[in-house]
């Protein structure tokens, strides 16, 4: 026993004087007064800046255990230098008598310093692993590569779900799989060898019966939805319309979008490119039957083996559903529809356009161009209206530069239209890369275009929807542009 002890304690006493030891014995403490200073921040869950969570969880512990790994190489290469000295020294005879004070010190410091090293290590890696799961890890430490997912983010139906609910799941082998690939990013971001913008789909998704379906069941998706989608003209009045629809969803009944697409027993696969834009070959089955096949116009059979063919889930129709980045007009709509920008300014609509589709280097001049261009057509052109109506000017060239904001990032080059929504056909193909009948199987049969197949059009483009009027939705609505300055000039059209 006193043996073994000898073997490693009078390297430990004789090889540490070395410059690699005592840097790791330097690191190690300032790593540990760090630690005991930061240790009430750690238990209440991390700080609220970003920065100052790479500083603890990542740069602290990668510290700690390379000062813990210093030691040990500084004393094994010390003794490699040293060579016959140093086996000499490590010869020399040493009294490890227990009953002596000093040796009681020396092993008591050892197993005090281990306990308390372990202790220190363990805790900094559990926190480490539970910061590096938040939503504030995943969106503002990578500030400029994840700038736009995360305002998407934020501004989604998903905005209270932790990033890592969908992206890795529940279960140890995505965990460690999410992290290898963390690894391959952090050397990405580092040396800024990622794409601008960042390429979708993500290749090694989880499946969405491991993710999604742990809250949503298509099965239970039953029944019909009644969907309401305003628009507004680019006239001095802005005149409204609105579109009616409702929406045959379907569900565990076999019936409707989701029961054809994901229903019980239903198997759907599809060739494509690596977008997933371009689909010119369908395979569909329900359970106890063949597949059928459709193909695309002038596609052959020998190119399937160039194209990537994966089994269709929910991401494939819902492919943003926390990362939505809408077109310009689109979202222009919705901000009046819901009063952010006034739609009794004469020509919003079209100014509003105007503005969002000029070209901007970096989102400061976008910031400082914006309103400056929404307010200065009113001055010019209606400076009665910028008089007595600022507030309502001011708020709306805010609510214009904000859909910007949200939607356009110069820095990773994501603009209008970088990032397609393949839920419905009237802003990206969507539906429309299989449902166009231009897909045929072998006996004619075409994948159909039939707009009842998802749908019921109620109303279209309408300024008052009778259905809307009968279900008690809207009142009478009163002639459009009654409370829009009607007076126009050259300059203004």
């Amino acid at each position: 026993m006193l043996a073994k002890l000898r073997s490693w304690l009078i390297p430990l006493v004789y090889l540490s004087d070395n410059w690699i030891s005592l840097i790791g014995v330097v690191l190690i403490t300032t790593c540990t007064i760090f630690w005991l200073f930061l240790l009430p921040v750690i238990l209440r869950g991390g700080p609220n800046d970003p920065y100052l969570g790479i500083l603890i969880f990542m740069l602290l512990p990668g510290t700690f255990v390379l000062s813990l790994f210093l030691i040990p190489l500084g004393i094994a290469l010390k003794k490699r230098a040293q060579g016959k000295t140093a086996g000499a020294m490590l010869n020399q005879p040493v009294s490890l008598d227990f009953r002596r004070v000093e040796v009681r010190r020396i092993f008591g410091f050892i197993a005090g310093a281990t306990l308390i090293n372990i202790v220190i290590a363990s805790q900094l890696s559990y926190a480490a692993v539970n910061y590096m799961e938040t939503v504030q890890f995943c969106g503002e430490t990578c500030h400029t590569v994840m700038q736009p997912e995360f305002t998407a983010y934020q501004n989604s139906p998903h905005s209270r779900v932790a990033c890592v609910e969908c992206h890795i799941g529940p279960g140890a082998s995505w965990f460690v799989r999410s992290k290898l690939s963390g690894v391959r990013q952090v050397f990405a971001v580092t040396f800024h060898t990622y794409s601008t913008p960042i390429p979708t789909p993500v290749r090694n998704l989880r499946p969405a019966r491991d993710t999604c379906e742990q809250c949503h069941w298509p099965d239970r998706f039953n029944g019909d939805r009644l969907r309401i989608i305003s628009k507004y003209a680019d006239d001095a009045n802005n005149t409204p319309s609105k579109t009616v629809l409702l929406m045959h969803i379907g569900g565990g009944d076999g019936k409707g979008i989701h029961g054809m697409h994901v229903g019980p027993g239903v198997t759907i696969r599809y060739a494509s490119d690596e977008s997933r834009q371009t689909i010119p070959w369908v395979s569909y089955q329900k359970s106890g039957q063949a597949p059928t096949a459709y193909a695309a116009d002038g596609f052959k059979p020998e190119q399937l083996s160039k194209l990537t063919t994966r089994v269709m889930d929910c991401m494939d129709c819902h492919n943003r559903p926390s990362h939505t980045f809408q077109l310009a007009e689109r979202a222009v709509d919705e901000a009046m529809a819901s009063g952010k920008i006034a739609t009794s300014l004469p020509f919003a609509k079209k100014q509003a356009m105007a503005a969002l589709n000029g070209k901007y280097l970096t989102s400061a001049e976008a910031s400082s161009k914006i309103p400056a261009a929404f307010e200065a057509f009113y001055a010019t052109n209606y400076p009665e209206i910028a008089r007595e109506r600022a507030s309502d000017v001011e708020r709306s060239a805010k609510a214009v530069l904000a859909i910007y904001h949200r939607n356009v990032f110069p820095d990773m080059k994501v603009t209008w239209g970088s990032y397609p929504n393949n839920l419905g056909h009237n802003d990206f193909p969507g539906c429309f890369r299989c449902h166009d009948e231009a897909h045929t199987a072998s006996g004619g049969l075409k994948i159909t275009q039939d707009c009842s197949a998802c749908h019921s059009v109620l109303a279209m483009d309408e300024q008052s929807p009778k259905i809307l009027t009968d279900l008690g939705l809207i009142t009478q609505a009163q002639p459009a542009g009654t409370n829009v300055v009607a007076a126009q000039n050259n300059s203004a059209k």
